[in-house]
């Protein structure tokens, strides 16, 4: 099997953060792994919101955090772990995953409130 590429620290860019976590998806994806420490299957970030992403799909999402440097993948016989980087990145580049995040967690939180709202009415 082919090595997996993961950047060094130090050749992280913001422009590659900020490409990858600029899907939703991606962003829900890497928040999920963040929170987890270590997610061992692409099953469980299968189901993103009220969708469920392919498998190929997840694959891709995979390999653009890992390549942005958000995630570190090791393979385990069939499996892969995803790790997240979040103490790497954060030294590097103070404030600036927890203002993607934020951000992303602030447009649930309306979307959520608009819900209630208008299942109110």
């Amino acid at each position: 099997m082919r090595p997996l590429f993961h950047p060094a620290i130090e050749d992280v860019r913001p422009e590659a953060i900020l490409h990858a976590l600029a899907d939703p998806s991606r962003a829900a994806i890497f928040a999920k792994i963040m929170r987890a420490g270590c997610v061992e299957a692409c099953s469980a970030v299968s189901a993103v919101g009220d969708r469920v992403i392919p498998k190929s799909s997840l694959s891709n999402h995979f390999k653009v955090l890992r390549e942005a440097g958000l995630i570190r993948s090791e393979r385990h016989g069939v499996e892969v772990r995803n790790h997240s980087r979040w103490t790497e990145v954060e030294a590097r580049f103070p404030g600036l995953l927890a203002g993607i995040i934020n951000a992303y967690a602030s447009d649930i939180d309306s979307d959520v409130r608009a819900a209630k709202t208008a299942a109110s009415q």
